[in-house]
């Protein structure tokens, strides 16, 4: 895996986790959650990557299909090629080695955030123990769900 670096102040993208999405899109969801997505939709800045478009879709009801597809097909997408599938699996180790057990979903999310350079916006519990080991950043939102720059 690359040495960990500061966050670049240029790169403002932040990657969105599938419990943020999912939260959003729950009809009785966390108004705080759904106003930081639509926060970073407003300003072009959520980002889409394969592991949370699988666990998104792949979990979705036959009638939010189409319409979560269509959301997603207009935003920015970071690919994921074999390099980062196997630093995930050294991510994984070193997280296993300090303690932490996270889903392999989630590893590949935060690999791909460390990579990149990417904040990651997640309510999923494993995220926090995660930036904590492996260094990346989480997007904590502005006053009313607004895009916090910091």
């Amino acid at each position: 895996m690359p040495p960990i670096q500061a966050r670049d102040p240029l790169n403002p993208m932040v990657l969105v986790d599938s419990s943020c999405w999912i939260e959003a899109t729950r009809k009785n969801g966390s108004i705080e959650v759904k106003a930081a997505v639509k926060g970073l939709l407003d300003e072009f800045l959520a980002l889409l990557c394969g592991p949370v478009e699988l666990e998104v879709l792949g979990g979705s009801r036959a009638y939010e299909r189409e319409r979560l597809k269509s959301y997603f097909e207009i935003l920015p997408y970071r690919t994921s090629d074999h390099k980062i599938w196997r630093e995930a699996m050294e991510t994984g180790w070193k997280l296993r080695d300090a303690g932490v057990t996270a889903p392999w979903n989630n590893t590949i999310i935060a690999t791909i955030a460390c990579r990149y350079d990417y904040r990651v916006y997640s309510i999923d519990k494993h995220f926090p123990m995660m930036a904590k080991i492996l260094g990346f950043s989480l997007y904590e939102p502005g006053y009313g769900g607004r895009y916090n720059p910091n």
